[in-house]
Formats: structure tokens, C-alpha cells, sequence
């Protein structure tokens, strides 16, 4: 079966209790439990539910991993994930990752002792140099948020096996329908499905699955103990949004390759980073590893005065956080995804003042290019 049949026939197509053509919301916070002598599947809704199992099995099936598990928000399974390592214990992390990991990195469990280092793991070297006795993961981010830099995640997850490491890799931008890192060597994969798994602006939720059944058990301790679940109606969306995510997703792909292409002339654009340009740092391998170069890109322009202009003016394209939804959205990092970040390390990254991030939508390209060549002017 293809992915983009899988995206449809997941095995919950249709409910097997009513013949129902979609997955039935359950709505409650627990079960009852009839005879005590029986063990039953579903008994208190944190620990499990239908519509929660439903979506789990789907994401699992999608990235090809032996099991799955839903969370509250993106962050929140970044977070779960992380929280099957100990006080003392030390990751090796991507330098250029998304704002949000930066800050639980650096914060909160910093606070509970977990250790890490950030190298630029476009060299996968620079893992093999920072790897202590007591790391224990490497995560990482490909394209990476928001400057889409390219990481060979075959390659690095390579290095970390060598010495018994987890490989964690966070595969928003590209989604399983482009780039499936279980299969990559990676054994932990995370989704932000508030993005184009659910891809309507309208839910948040989060979602990881682990290569092998024995890593899932770690997984899902963190996730009954903490308790960071989404609730059943945030789950049916996110089962809805994913339905649809192959003819979202290459629409989308489409017009970004055509608006990326139409900035690199404009004379008010400094670069265009998107791994559809011929010209991308890591190409080659991004084209290797993934089947398509995904619907986000950023641009520079060259002054700060110019995109801010360019964010106070567009008219088809929101000024706002997130991405992946049905409508183009242009983010400014520096005062949004990757504020957490100091100035001077957003700086050394390359996230400046001038950098904007855009997430196309589905909006007509000819509509979007007079507008972007309108709000640039």
C-alpha cells in the first residue's frame, strides 16, 4: 500500500461496532469495568481510549514504527520523549532546532539535570566529538526551524548506534508522506501535529512513535505518568486533518517551490533558504533521505525595516506563530519561534532580524506572488 492510500486505510476507516465511515469520538473519562476477573483494555481515559488509540495506531503505521503515542501539543511529546532519560544523563542536540526545544533544553530540564550539548549536526562528526559516557540520545531536526538546514540523518543515526545511542529526530516539516527517519536508522519520532498532520490552524496536539515495542513502554510510562494527553475531540481532528495531508501537502510543496524561486529575484531579498533550490546547502542528501522539499521556506530581506514592512503589509499571508495550516503564514522569529533563544546565539545561528519564515498554504501562487511582490515594494 502507498502512503498516500495508507494516509486513508490506516486500519480505522471505519468503526467496527456501526460500520460508521470515521473513527466515533469517545467522550469519557473512564470505563466501566463489568466483571473485575477480566482485564479490560480501557479503563481511565489518560491512560487509554479509543479515539486516542485510533490516532496512535495510524501515526505508528504511517513512519513504519512498532508503536505510537498522542500528547497534548507538539512540545509536550518533545517533552515525553526526553523524559524517559535521567537526572545526570546528557543528549547531544542539533544547534539550529525550533525555539521551543531550545527553551525545555534550557530550562526546565536543565533544572532536572539532564545534559546537553549543541553542535551543528550537519557535519555528523561533530556528534561523534561530543559524545560523553553518559549521553545517552541525539536529537535532532531536518530541515531544521526555521533556516531548513539539512542534517544526513542515515549518517548520524549511524554515529550514535556505534555506542548504543537513541536517535530522536523531529519530523514536522517534512511529515511521514516525505520522510519516514525510523526507516533512516532513527529510533524516536516526533510530530507537532498542530502542523500539517492537522494542517487546519484549528487544534493542538503533539505525536511520537518509538522503532520497537520495548522503547514504546518507556514512552508511554512518561506519557501515563505525566498525563500530557489531547482530548478526544483534538484527536478526531488531527485523524481528520491527516486524510487529507498528501493533497494539502503537495499542493502546498508546489507553491513554495514557485514563491521561493520568485524571491531569490527580488531585488529587496538578501537569500532564500528551501531545499527545493538547486543551489541548498545539503541537497544531495536531503533528496536522498526525503521525497519532496515540503511546503516551508524562509527569506532575508535586506533590512530590518524591509521585513517588517513586508509582515505589516501582506494580505494573503498571516502574521503569526505556527505553520502547515490551509492558510499562508509568514513568521518572524526573532519576535516569535525563536524568541527564548539570547540575541547573540539567535545571531551566530543566522536567525536575524531580516529572516522571515513562511508556510504556504493553499491559496492560488499567482495571488501570492502579486501579494509578497506588493508587501516587498
Amino acid at each position: 500500500m502507498k502512503l498516500g492510500t495508507l494516509l486513508i486505510h490506516s486500519g480505522h476507516e471505519t468503526d467496527p461496532a456501526t460500520g460508521a465511515l470515521g473513527v466515533p469520538v469517545f467522550q469519557t473519562s473512564t470505563f466501566d469495568q463489568g466483571d473485575l476477573s477480566k482485564e479490560r483494555e480501557f479503563d481511565y481515559a489518560r491512560s487509554g481510549n479509543p479515539t486516542r488509540k485510533a490516532l496512535e495506531e495510524t501515526i505508528a503505521a504511517l513512519e513504519g514504527g512498532g508503536r505510537g503515542y498522542a500528547f497534548g501539543s507538539g512540545i509536550a511529546a518533545i517533552s515525553s520523549a526526553l523524559g524517559i532519560f535521567s537526572a545526570g544523563d546528557h543528549i547531544v542536540a542539533a544547534g539550529d532546532i525550533y525555539g521551543g526545544s531550545y527553551r525545555l533544553l534550557n530550562t526546565f530540564y536543565k533544572r532536572w539535570g539532564l545534559e546537553h550539548t549543541a553542535v551543528d549536526t550537519g557535519d555528523p562528526e561533530n556528534i561523534r566529538r561530543a559524545i560523553q559516557p553518559n549521553t545517552r540520545a541525539v536529537f535532532l531536526e531536518t530541515p531544521s526551524n526555521p533556516l531548513l538546514k539539512i542534517t544526513d540523518l542515515r549518517a548520524c543515526a549511524a554515529v550514535a548506534k556505534e555506542t548504543g545511542l537513541l536517535t530522536i529526530v523531529d519530523n514536522t516539516f517534512m511529515t511521514p508522506l516525505l520522510q519516514r527517519p525510523i526507516e533512516l536508522g532513527a529510533d524516536i519520532v516526533i510530530h507537532s501535529a498542530t502542523k500539517f498532520l492537522g494542517g487546519h490552524s484549528d487544534v493542538i496536539s503533539g505525536l511520537a512513535v518509538c522503532a520497537t515495542e520495548a522503547l514504546g513502554k518507556r514512552v508511554y510510562a512518561v506519557q501515563n505518568g505525566f498525563g500530557a494527553i489531547p482530548g478526544p475531540w483534538d484527536i478526531w481532528l488531527v485523524i481528520r486533518g491527516i486524510k487529507t495531508l498528501k493533497v494539502r501537502l503537495e499542493a502546498q510543496q508546489k507553491t513554495a517551490g514557485i514563491l521561493s524561486r520568485r524571491l531569490r529575484e527580488h531585488p529587496h531579498v538578501e537569500a532564500v533558504y528551501y531545499p527545493g533550490l538547486e543551489d541548498h546547502p545539503g541537497k544531495a542528501i536531503h533528496d536522498a533521505q526525503a521525497s519532496g522539499a515540503g511546503a516551508v521556506f524562509s527569506f532575508k530581506t535586506k533590512t530590518r525595516e524591509q521585513a517588517l514592512r513586508f509582515l505589516g503589509t501582506v494580505k494573503y499571508a498571516a502574521a503569526a506563530v505556527s505553520l502547515g495550516g490551509v492558510e499562508t503564514i509568514a513568521s518572524y522569529p526573532v519576535r516569535m519561534s525563536h524568541a527564548s533563544i539570547p540575541p547573540a546565539e539567535r545571531e551566530r545561528l543566522g536567525i536575524t532580524d531580516t529572516l522571515i519564515r513562511i508556510s504556504t498554504g493553499l491559496e492560488e501562487a499567482e495571488d501570492l506572488i502579486e501579494d509578497f511582490e506588493n508587501a516587498l515594494a
